[in-house]
């Protein structure tokens, strides 16, 4: 499991929460509250996140590849 910073602001207008993920930008969600834009935002990054992994994957179809796991104190 990892940690991701949010950057959170409340709508004026509408009364949303909006946030989006520092360290996976294209996770951006919104909420009536803090606790349902954390839900939100949560399901944005693990979409994609999954959607990164399968893109890197269809580059090396039909190729011999191996992988490995590191850890990264970031």
């Amino acid at each position: 499991m990892s940690e991701y910073n949010i950057i959170i602001e409340k709508d004026a207008e509408t009364g949303l929460f909006c946030g989006q993920c520092e360290q996976v930008p294209e996770a951006i969600s919104q909420g009536a509250s803090e606790e349902e834009l954390l839900e939100n935002i949560r399901e944005a990054i693990e979409l994609v996140l999954e959607d990164r992994q399968e893109s890197v994957r269809r580059q090396y179809a039909g190729r011999k590849y191996f992988s490995r796991r590191i850890a990264v104190n970031a």
